[in-house]
């Protein structure tokens, strides 16, 4: 008799594997940032996923979905170029422990809300999973470092961040199931055309040094996957379990710059990697 892999399972498996990618490639991105103009960097990685996944989804002879699929990919590219645009434009006027996890955490809720609506509440020690995943990630980003106030107006950049990415994962949760690649194809195009309107007005063109573009390329290439593998969870299950497990990724990240630039870690961030295993044990179960 054939066993059966569990839907949750799929679920917070491709989960985490989308954390993965999307760890690594922020890590390598913000390496990066620290010799190029940001704002090009994010721009090749989009650039870099497109000719990705046109390449996969035409090697791997992906028919073309319904234009309400390419449409839906389409606009889950323009809601990831504005929340990385808030985002980053965040992180170079204000705190940074303060703008990274309530992006990170709004990103995370917006889907969860979302689900209690369509797709009804998930099971009472899935929510409890969702609990501390939310305190995870807030504790791994570095949530309350700073002594310096937090006036209302600072809230703005990272709201609009965070819904952003919230409505992406709405949105690439709504492509065809009969495809995944070309819908993401469409986002990064999307996504590309936005950033190019924004630096075009910002004129903020910078061509990143010949040294830099493999460090680009690797951070598109992981930035690609975890795309790829957060359309994969949503399509094997609850979008909210999807959409919680992916926000994990600044766990990869922060892991990746203590092993390899020898960042050391501070007590809270041991503390919300602790509380992300808790999370990922409850979610699963």
């Amino acid at each position: 008799m054939r066993s059966m892999i569990p839907v949750e399972f799929l679920v917070v498996f491709f989960g985490l594997m989308s954390a993965i990618c999307w760890g690594a490639g922020d890590f390598s991105g913000g390496f990066a940032s620290k010799r190029a103009n940001v704002y090009s960097v994010v721009l090749i990685t989009q650039i870099v996923g497109i000719f990705l996944l046109a390449f996969s989804a035409h090697l791997m002879a992906e028919k073309m979905p319904p234009f309400g699929g390419m449409l839906w990919g389409a606009v889950a590219g323009v809601f990831i170029g504005i929340g990385l645009l808030a985002l980053y434009r965040g992180l170079s006027q204000g705190n940074m422990g303060f703008v990274a996890p309530v992006s990170a955490i709004v990103a995370a809720s917006v889907p969860v809300i979302y689900s209690a609506f369509y797709e009804g509440l998930p099971a009472f020690h899935q929510i409890i999973g969702f609990a501390f995943a939310l305190v995870a990630v807030w504790l791994i980003a570095g949530g309350g470092n700073g002594n310096s106030k937090i006036e209302r107006t600072d809230l703005i950049l990272p709201l609009i961040a965070g819904m952003g990415f919230g409505l992406f994962f709405i949105s690439i949760d709504k492509v065809s199931d009969t495809a995944v690649l070309w819908p993401l194809t469409a986002a990064r195009i999307a996504a590309a055309i936005t950033l190019i309107i924004f630096i075009t007005l910002k004129r903020q063109v910078y061509i990143p040094p010949k040294s830099v573009f493999p460090i680009i390329f690797i951070a598109g290439i992981f930035d690609t996957g975890g795309n790829t593998f957060f359309a994969f969870a949503s399509q094997a299950g609850r979008l909210d379990i999807a959409s919680i497990t992916s926000s994990l990724y600044p766990a990869g990240t922060v892991l990746l710059a203590w092993l390899i630039l020898k960042e050391k870690l501070s007590s809270k961030q041991w503390l919300g990697l602790a509380t992300a295993l808790l999370a990922i044990i409850f979610i699963s179960a």
